[in-house]
């Protein structure tokens, strides 16, 4: 969409077809392109080029982590989605975990049920949830309270 990035200079070494289940891990480097079914999860191996994209289509499905430098996702990941360089969100894209990215592009239509976070924010340890504000206690209820009630006193 919006990248500068080359499409026509991505290779696809590996496709997983419509009819294909995969049951367990997937490890690859190059290209991999998912039409249909992994129930594990996707890790691009490092080959010191980081050139490896993860693409996932309309039908395809993955039921576990996604990580590569690169993913460009049509269909439906229930993991969490990390992408060192660039991930791609389509407007059919389904995410039901985080997205952990370095640079985001994303359709009108794609859906992420989790978080968004910056990869550089990620590694300084904003990924964590926020710490839950303290309850008043008792005592500071009912003097709250009471402070409210003595002003509808003054006021009427």
């Amino acid at each position: 969409m919006f990248g500068k990035t080359d499409k026509s200079k991505r290779e696809i070494t590996t496709l997983l077809g419509a009819d294909t289940r995969i049951t367990g891990d997937v490890e690859f480097t190059g290209g991999l392109h998912v039409d249909g079914t992994v129930v594990g999860n996707i890790v691009a191996l490092e080959d010191g080029t980081d050139e490896a994209v993860v693409s996932v289509s309309e039908d395809g499905v993955v039921k576990g982590n996604v990580h590569a430098p690169e993913v460009v996702l049509q269909g439906t990941v229930e993991g969490d989605v990390t992408a060192t360089r660039r991930v791609e969100l389509g407007a059919t894209a389904r995410v039901v975990g985080n997205v952990i990215y370095s640079l985001i592009e994303m359709a009108i239509g794609a859906e992420v049920n989790g978080k968004l976070v910056h990869e550089k924010l990620a590694a300084a340890g904003a990924a964590t949830p926020a710490e839950p504000q303290a309850e008043p206690s008792t005592g500071e209820a009912a003097e709250a309270g009471t402070l409210a009630d003595d002003a509808d006193k003054v006021t009427s």
